[in-house]
This record gives structure tokens, C-alpha cells and sequence, in this order.
């Protein structure tokens, strides 16, 4: 039987599309077409169409293939595969009743920052910070420095203690007692002089100590370091927490400098007491008060091998009495107490460490005591 003239046709037809789909270099579905192009063998009718479609098929096929040879050069398969504002911007959605799927537009694409009330809702909430219930009347401990008699090591300071009655916040007074300059006892002082404090608050462990003004004074490291430790024993002493940080700041912003040497920036914990605070003091009586004798005295001291010594003069006469008494432990803070047998009249009472090398008195601390 001869061969029919349509077969021929056809036969160009599939060499045509099978060397067309042979050049495109892609992956996917075309290799289909390419084996079913090959498998077709048997003869069909030769119809006007099949030319006209035919050569659209053709050039849709190389479409088809061009754009997925673009599309994968971006693509890495080792990486996610990430849209840039020019891929963002060009993938426009197609309407339609059910939610689109196309990527968003540069429009809606959501930001890598979070916003301001993701942000808010995600982290931890803060403390609020809380201020100190009000009192009537209550004693307080307030810290001064004073000159360390006979020891001119270090700055030539230290702290001493003494108790006050306030009525309000605590420790608002308390600090406003130590910028006011006033001690009870002439021998001591502030280096706090001339600042103005508006608030004391807790937060998280920390105590924010707000001031309308800081001093002004400049001082040297040495007694900068000392002022600040003043602040903070005094904070802490009415606390009675000596583990909360003293935060300090003015008109609500903290970075500014303390004494032309420190700054505010960080909260200052607290040093060492062997390092500031006073090596003797005298807790009782307090300056100028009126007794009875025989006189007692207690306080604390940091005193070698336990021993501490005092002296009371008579102001008017000048009568001395002496004597010594021990600490509950040598070396480190500790109580110590001794009573005076003292005569009628106005009287200086010292008590000191003598030292080592000469049995000079040292880290005196004194009052001014009247007996009846």
C-alpha cells in the first residue's frame, strides 16, 4: 500500500516540534512532550488547522521554556530564595473570590522590624517604679564625712553615722538632710552641699535618687569616691537593704557628672565598709546631750588586737579621765561599751585608737556631752 501524501506532512510536523522541544533546556514537563512527540507513529487525517496550530504550538513552547531558563539563573539551591523590592514590586495579585495567593506587593509586605505595639506586647513588662510610704515620725540614719584624725591615709575622710527624726518619705528626708550641710555634730560635714533632691523611687532593685540640681564643687577622685559612698551608705541605712544600687539622676536623666570626676550613667553600689566608714565611732550619747553619771558610752570600732581607748576632758577645769575597753572582736566592726564616772560640768569625750608606733591617738571620734 502506497504511502499517503498527509504522512509525509505530518511527519515534518513532529521532526519540527521534536527539534524545537530538543533545544529547550529546562526542566519539568517538557521532556513529556518531548517523548510523546517521538511515540507518535500512526498516520492522522490532514486537517486546515493543523498547520496554524502547529506553529503556535511551536512558539509557545519556546516561550514557555525561555522564561524557565530566566527564572532559574536566581535561583540558589542551597539558599531560601528571597524577593527583592523589585520582585515585590512587579508581582501584582489577580483579583479573585478566595484569598490571593500571589506574593504582596511592596505596598503590603510586611517590615523585618517589628512595630511599636508588637514590640511593646512582646517584651517583658517594666516595673513600675515605686515610691517610699510616708512616716511621722521616725528615726533615720544619715551619713557625713569627717577628717580621720591622726590617720592621713587615703582621702583623709571617712563616714560617720548619726540618727535624725523625719516625718515623710524616709529616704527623701533622709537625703535632704545630707544636701542641707547640718549636722548635729560639728565635726562633721557634706560633700552634697548645694544640690537640690526632688524624689526617691525603687525599681527592680535599683533606687533612683532624682535631683532638680547636682553640686557644683569639683573635688578629687579620692573624696569624689567618698561623696558618693556618703549618698549611698545613707540610701541603704534607711532601707536597711545594703544590696539595692543607687541610681543617680537629675531632672530624670541619668550620664551627668558627679564632683567633676564620676558619672551618673550606671547606678554606684556599695564599698567596702572597711574601706569608708569611720574606724571608731561613738554611738552614745549623742553630741550635747544632758546626763546623769556615771556616764555610759557604747559604739562600734574596727580596732587592733580589740582595744579601744578614750579620754574625757572637763572643758571649764581641764580634769582628764582616762581608760580602755574591748571590742566584741578585734580587726573588724564591732560593739564596744564603757561607762565614765564623770563630775558636774561640760565635757569632751574621745574615744581612739592608739598607735602601734608611737601610741599616738588615731580615728578619734567626739562628743560634747554636758553632765549634771
Amino acid at each position: 500500500m502506497s504511502e499517503h501524501p498527509d504522512d509525509r506532512f505530518d511527519e515534518l510536523i513532529r521532526r519540527a516540534l521534536a527539534d524545537e522541544a530538543d533545544k529547550i533546556e529546562s526542566a519539568g514537563g517538557l521532556h513529556e512532550i518531548q517523548a510523546r512527540v517521538r511515540d507518535q507513529r500512526r498516520p492522522v487525517s490532514r486537517r486546515p488547522w493543523v498547520l496554524t496550530a502547529g506553529a503556535a504550538a511551536i512558539g509557545t513552547a519556546a516561550a514557555i521554556g525561555a522564561f524557565a531558563m530566566l527564572n532559574d539563573t536566581t535561583k540558589n539551591a542551597d539558599e531560601p530564595i528571597v524577593a527583592g523590592p523589585a520582585d515585590t514590586a512587579s508581582a501584582t495579585p489577580q483579583p479573585s473570590a478566595k484569598a490571593s495567593t500571589a506574593p504582596p506587593t511592596a505596598k503590603t509586605a510586611p517590615s523585618v522590624a517589628p512595630s511599636a505595639s508588637s514590640t511593646s506586647s512582646a517584651s517583658a513588662p517594666k516595673t513600675r517604679a515605686i515610691p517610699e510610704p510616708t512616716v511621722k515620725d521616725k528615726a533615720v540614719p544619715v551619713y557625713w564625712v569627717g577628717k580621720t584624725v591622726g590617720n592621713e591615709t587615703g582621702a583623709g575622710i571617712r563616714l560617720f553615722r548619726t540618727y535624725s527624726r523625719i516625718s515623710g518619705s524616709p529616704t527623701l528626708e533622709a537625703v535632704r538632710l545630707l544636701t542641707s550641710g547640718r549636722a548635729d555634730d560639728p565635726d562633721y560635714y557634706t560633700l552634697w552641699q548645694g544640690a537640690a533632691v526632688s524624689s526617691v523611687t525603687r525599681a527592680d532593685g535599683v533606687v533612683t535618687v532624682d535631683f532638680k540640681a547636682l553640686p557644683k564643687n569639683r573635688l578629687d577622685s579620692g573624696t569624689a569616691a567618698m561623696a558618693i559612698q556618703q549618698l549611698v551608705y545613707t540610701v541603704q541605712g534607711v532601707l536597711g537593704d545594703s544590696g539595692q544600687k543607687v541610681l543617680v539622676t537629675e531632672q530624670g536623666r541619668s550620664g551627668a557628672t558627679l564632683f567633676g570626676q564620676t558619672s551618673t550613667r550606671d547606678p554606684f553600689s556599695r564599698a567596702q565598709a572597711l574601706d569608708v566608714q569611720a574606724l571608731v565611732w561613738i554611738n552614745s550619747p549623742a553630741n550635747e546631750q544632758v546626763l546623769r553619771s556615771p556616764v555610759k558610752v557604747s559604739g562600734q570600732a574596727a580596732a587592733f588586737e580589740a582595744q579601744v581607748d578614750w579620754k574625757a576632758t572637763n572643758l571649764k577645769t581641764k580634769q582628764v579621765v582616762k581608760g580602755y575597753t574591748s571590742t566584741a572582736e578585734g580587726q573588724k566592726f564591732s560593739q564596744y561599751a564603757f561607762t565614765a564616772d564623770l563630775g558636774p560640768g561640760q565635757w569632751q569625750l574621745e574615744a581612739y585608737l592608739s598607735s602601734g608606733e608611737d601610741g599616738s591617738a588615731t580615728n578619734t571620734d567626739s562628743k560634747v556631752i554636758y553632765v549634771k
